[in-house]
């Protein structure tokens, strides 16, 4: 049986009949992210594997609960310098 992938990036690759990891949600995934960083932003997930499956709105969702975290960080190395 064969699947058709879904190509994302170069190196995140999800299939077709993948679905969207988030309690609730039933879309199809477009992103895999590490399980640790969508618990950290507050997603709440069914998968307790390494990767979690996101759809496009919570992927965008999960963007915006990081945005200022990278931020912080970006600013902790610019300091270092």
């Amino acid at each position: 049986m064969l699947r058709k992938l879904i190509r994302t990036s170069e190196s995140q690759v999800v299939s077709e009949r993948a679905v969207c990891d988030v309690e609730g949600c039933k879309n199809p995934a477009v992103r895999s992210i590490a399980t640790e960083r969508a618990l950290k932003a507050g997603l709440r997930v069914r998968s307790k594997g390494r990767r979690v499956r996101l759809c496009k709105e919570h992927y965008k969702e999960f963007k915006k609960r990081v945005k200022k975290e990278r931020q912080l960080e970006r600013w902790r190395w610019m300091a270092r310098m």
